[in-house]
């Protein structure tokens, strides 16, 4: 049960830290109800404003409603190997080469379904690269990760 809720946190933080503003800074009819406003009450409005209407989603297909795809999408955030208990549920899983915890995070990762098994294989051959000592950080894990990707064929792609 445990691992489900991680991977189910995991996927739903994967949705979210896709970007901090999609659609752009002043997309949808939230960001002009409240614009010049500030501080999480008002983004939360703004927030839900924009979900519960649809009008952002709009705004991006149509170009209107102030929102513009043109730019890169960004995320700020801390890793998701960060949160409380995910880095040692992934780090078991990787030891092993199978779990939900390490799906989640392949999932979370962009890694498609056909190449999950290899993103598996790998990420346990590496394990010991991966995991050098117990204090590793998050970040650290995250970088070998991606070292490791970097040198294998199948899962390069995802880094791009």
């Amino acid at each position: 049960m445990k691992k489900t809720l991680i991977a189910a946190a995991m996927l739903g933080a994967s949705t979210s830290a896709m970007a901090v503003a999609p659609g752009g800074p002043g997309c949808g009819w939230g960001n002009m109800l409240f614009e010049g406003q500030s501080g999480m009450p008002m983004h939360l409005l703004a927030t839900i404003v924009n979900g519960t209407s649809g009008n952002a989603t709009f705004g991006m297909t149509t170009g209107t409603n102030g929102c513009d795809t043109s730019g890169a999408l960004s995320y700020s955030g801390s890793s998701l190997l960060g949160m409380t208990g995910v880095m040692e549920e992934v780090a078991q899983d990787m030891a092993t080469g199978e779990g939900e915890a390490l799906t989640a995070l392949s999932v979370s990762m962009g890694i498609e379904a056909s190449d999950r098994a290899r993103f598996n294989a790998v990420m346990h051959e590496n394990f010991a690269a991966i995991f050098p000592h117990q204090d590793v950080t998050a970040d650290e894990v995250m970088a070998s990760i991606t070292d490791v990707m970097k040198k294998d064929e199948s899962l390069s792609k995802y880094l791009a």
